[in-house]
Order: C-alpha cells, then sequence, then structure tokens
C-alpha cells in the first residue's frame, strides 16, 4: 500500500520534534540549575529540587521530587558533601543513570570541626572554581545529546568569559580595600572559597552547615574575636534563620551590611535570580560595607 505523501512529510516532522525533545534535566539545587540552563539554553528542560530561597543542607525531598528524578536523563549535584539527602532519594526513584558531580575537579578547602576534619561544599561561591562546574556540566549534556555538543560548547565558552570578566573584575575591586577592612561576619562558613580566592576574611558563629550549632563558648569566642578585629559588619543570609547572627552583632557592635545569597539564588523578582547576578550582588554588598 502506498502512504500518501502528506503522510510521510507528518510522520517525519513528528520524527524531528521527537529527536529535539529537550534533555531533562535534575539539578540539587538553584545555583546548578541555573548554570545547566545557560549552557544549555533551549535544548534542555531543568529542575531545581531545592527552589529559590531554599537551603540545600537541610532539604527535605518529596515524592514528586522523587518522580521528576526517576524520569531525568542527566542529574547534577555540587557533591563534597552538600547533598546529604541525595543517596536516599536516588534509592527512592529507581535512577540507574550517571550523576554529574559539578565539582569534580575542584581542588577543595578543609576546615575542623568538632575535632574532625571536614570538606568546605561551597566551592562555587569562587568563579574560578564556577568554571569548572561550567565545564563539567557542558561535558554531561554533550554526553547525553551528542546532536547539540556543537550548541553546548557555544553557549558555554560564551558564559565562561562572562564568568572570567566578573572574576577579573572581583579581584581589582578588592585590591584597593585594605585587607584589614575586609573582614565579614556572616551567619555560617558559605564563604571558604570566596574568601580564598579574592581576600576577604570571614566569620560565621555556624560552621559548614547550616544545621550545625554554636555553642555559649563558641559565640562569646566570636564576639571576642570581632571586638578584637573591630569587624563593623555582619551579613544575614536569604536561606537561613538570622537570629544567632544578629544576637551576635549586637553584642560586637556591628551594623548590618544586607543580605546574601551564598547557596541559593532568589526568586526571579530578587535581586539574585542567576549565579553570575548573585555573585555580583554579594560583592557589591560587601564592598560596599568596607568602603
Amino acid at each position: 500500500m502506498k502512504v500518501p505523501a502528506l503522510a510521510v512529510s507528518s510522520l517525519l516532522l513528528i520524527s524531528h520534534f521527537s529527536l529535539a525533545a529537550p534533555v531533562q534535566v535534575v539539578a540539587s539545587f538553584t545555583v546548578l540549575a541555573d548554570i545547566t540552563q545557560q549552557i544549555g539554553g533551549n535544548d534542555v528542560t531543568v529542575k531545581s529540587l531545592v527552589a529559590p530561597n531554599g537551603d540545600p543542607h537541610s532539604f527535605e525531598p518529596t515524592a514528586n521530587d522523587s518522580r521528576a528524578l526517576a524520569m531525568a536523563q542527566v542529574v547534577v549535584v555540587n557533591g563534597l558533601g552538600l547533598e546529604g539527602w541525595m543517596d536516599r532519594l536516588v534509592m527512592a526513584s529507581g535512577y540507574r543513570g550517571k550523576i554529574t558531580v559539578a565539582s569534580s575537579g575542584i581542588t577543595t578547602n578543609t576546615m575542623q570541626e568538632e575535632g574532625k576534619t571536614v570538606t568546605d561544599p561551597h566551592a562555587w561561591n569562587s568563579l574560578a572554581n564556577g568554571e569548572i562546574y561550567a565545564r563539567n556540566i557542558m561535558k554531561a549534556l554533550e554526553k547525553a545529546d551528542p546532536e547539540h555538543a556543537a550548541d553546548y560548547q557555544k553557549r558555554a565558552d560564551a558564559y565562561i568569559q562572562k564568568m572570567q570578566q566578573l572574576d577579573q573584575w572581583a579581584i581589582q575591586q578588592y585590591k584597593s580595600i585594605p585587607a584589614n577592612r575586609r573582614l565579614v561576619l556572616t551567619s555560617h562558613d558559605a564563604f571558604g572559597y570566596y574568601g580564598k580566592r579574592y581576600g576577604v576574611t570571614f566569620s560565621a558563629p555556624l560552621g559548614l552547615s547550616t544545621e550545625s550549632e554554636a555553642s555559649a563558648q563558641q559565640v562569646g569566642d566570636l564576639i571576642t574575636q570581632m571586638k578584637k578585629k573591630h569587624i563593623k559588619h555582619y551579613f544575614t543570609e536569604n536561606q537561613t534563620d538570622p537570629r544567632l547572627v544578629k544576637q551576635i552583632a549586637v553584642a560586637s557592635g556591628a551594623t548590618p551590611g544586607g543580605e546574601l545569597y551564598p547557596e541559593a539564588l532568589s526568586t526571579a523578582e530578587g535581586p539574585a535570580p542567576t549565579y553570575l547576578s548573585a555573585f555580583k550582588y554579594n560583592t557589591e554588598q560587601l564592598l560596599q560595607s568596607m568602603r
């Protein structure tokens, strides 16, 4: 039986759109979701498990998150111990694909917490590391969708160029600030990589995880340290409870410097809806408090 030409054309069209369907990507939290979206463009559909302004340390997955993971073609996580809930979610979802660890290849920072050496997971807060994240994500998308590999490469190159320019801008801005004024109090230790890259010293009552608790002695020591070092400003974080850092600030005489976005982007209406805009906003807030 001869198939009408119109029918053949329709079948080919349907086949084309089927092949061109966006790659389904699940990212653990908003920073990774945005980097993936910038590189993937219209060739991907990205879901962030942790919502804007959400805490990736204390996140509790839902049944909908499990279903989304089960249907994903690419899964992107930070690694380095950030997503303690991820293994349970993968097991519950039945996902059997490869998991892309965006931080792979990072030179990690460590610190002492309760007598143990722990790895700092907040590597993306240095844009030099952000470039490594972007390349790892690009490779994962290319492997999942070879047909659009050249597009992923082109977008990644343009994105990384913007990242490098912003990185150099931050370095130059901080060079104009004396080291003894580059001292800041934040809620928890999320800025270790940032501080190392840009020459800023951060103090915080909480450790690397927002789920840690500060003892009365630790709080007292921090207040003494702030007075001794003349730390004049404190910053809250959009994803954490600000009460403890405000109490320390009152006791030490520090004044508010604003709100930072170290590990959760804002909504589209907020000041930090993308990874690069969050970095620039954080940097501008910090610089303003030091001048």
